[in-house]
């Protein structure tokens, strides 16, 4: 993948030694010389030779296949020269990193993700004043016409619980025994009178015959109605 060098720039290599002793890069970029040229055996003069290690473990890698294509091919047309400005350049290496096309992506999106954020900001501040007028007017509304509401609320419930009581099974019941006491008591006191010569006969029957048969009806509707309660 990289290009041969002639042994002339290879004696105008650095040698490993020389080279710093501790990367700033991060693992995924450079571990443990994992990556640097190896310099070739005597035998093997006339020509560079650049070697991976395969004996020593990797670190896990989150960039899929067709990204590291990518990147490979911005790579393998550099010089060995270049590639050591890579791993020892950190504003080599920052310019680099720009230029890859994914990076540049994620940087656009990340732009963009600031900017809809700012925006989304200034238009919750733009609205901050509506949303205090509006916290102002529920705090009124709640501390008088609320209020207000709820104590007329109140008072219709007291209204409907005295109707829905006033007709109920046992309100009538008793209601119809309360009449026909009171009419067996006109009925005694009418009865009296005649005794008593303080009414006259015929005035008499009129209403006593009146007054029992309202008795008689009271009597009846409240015998029915305990039968279907009962």
């Amino acid at each position: 993948m990289f290009k041969l060098w002639g042994s002339q720039e290879q004696q105008a290599q650095p040698r490993p030694q020389d080279a710093p002793s501790q990367s700033w890069y991060p693992p995924s970029v450079v571990s443990s010389n994992s990556s640097r040229p190896v310099t070739p055996s005597s035998s093997s003069s006339g020509s560079y030779g650049l070697q991976q290690h395969t004996d020593r473990p990797q670190s896990p890698s989150h960039v899929s296949p067709a990204e590291a294509a990518g990147i490979i091919a911005l790579l393998k047309d550099k010089s060995v020269d270049e590639l050591r400005k890579l791993l020892s350049d950190k504003d080599a290496y920052h310019q680099f990193l720009l230029s890859v096309d994914q990076v540049k992506i994620q940087n656009n999106i990340r732009d963009e993700l600031r900017k809809e954020t700012l925006q989304l900001a200034r238009e919750n501040l733009d609205k901050e004043p509506r949303i205090m007028e509006l916290r102002n007017q529920c705090r009124i509304i709640r501390t008088t016409e609320l209020a207000a509401a709820q104590e007329k609320l109140n008072e219709l419930e007291k209204q409907r619980e005295e109707i829905l009581k006033s007709i109920s099974p046992v309100s009538l019941l008793q209601r119809l025994q309360e009449g026909m006491n009171k009419t067996e008591e006109e009925s005694e006191t009418l009865h009296r009178q005649l005794l008593d010569r303080e009414i006259e006969p015929a005035a008499f029957v009129q209403k006593y015959k009146k007054l029992r048969t309202t008795y008689h009806r009271r009597a009846l509707i409240h015998l029915a109605a305990r039968t279907s309660t009962g």
